[in-house]
């Protein structure tokens, strides 16, 4: 088997589209912590939103991927036939679109990140700031609650 059948295999972009996510979701967690303590650099908060940001967008790339390739044509029939095809009509097409919010607002952190604490005070930004991540760990998670259901129903069908 070549490198690239092994590396577009289920298992392996399953497990890589997971890893990035929650490389995301660990950076964006990390974010809060810098911005709620007013602690670390710039360097380091703008290196957690970068991370976050690019753990996002691997995941993105990789799950889609993973969608046209197999689960299309593959595993969304075999749910939909199965004992719970909600996990389909519900959890994915849910997860297909509130995925679309985490980019833009993941931008939006990473721009915000390159301001020090006293500028997010001067500008009454903090508050906001601390509620976008909270909310950006919390979809993140959500997602991968999401992910876990759809699997599920994969396995039982």
């Amino acid at each position: 088997m070549d490198i690239w059948t092994t590396l577009t295999s289920k298992p392996v972009l399953i497990g890589l589209h997971l890893g990035f996510a929650i490389l995301g979701i660990d950076a964006f967690l990390w974010l809060l912590g810098e911005v709620v303590a007013n602690a670390g650099s710039m360097f380091r908060r703008t290196l957690a939103a970068v991370l976050g940001l690019a753990g996002f967008v691997g995941a993105w790339l990789i799950g889609g991927y993973y969608y046209v390739k197999y689960y299309g044509p593959i595993v969304k029939p075999i749910i939909k036939a199965g004992s719970a095809p909600w996990a389909h009509a519900i959890a994915m097409e849910a997860k297909e679109h509130i995925f679309l919010f985490l980019i833009p607002m993941a931008v939006t952190a990473l721009i915000l990140s390159r301001l020090s604490p006293d500028e997010l005070d001067t500008f009454k930004l903090k508050n906001s700031y601390i509620a976008l991540l909270i909310i950006i760990s919390g979809l993140a998670l959500s997602l991968g609650l999401m992910g876990y259901i759809i699997s599920a129903a994969a396995r039982w069908a």
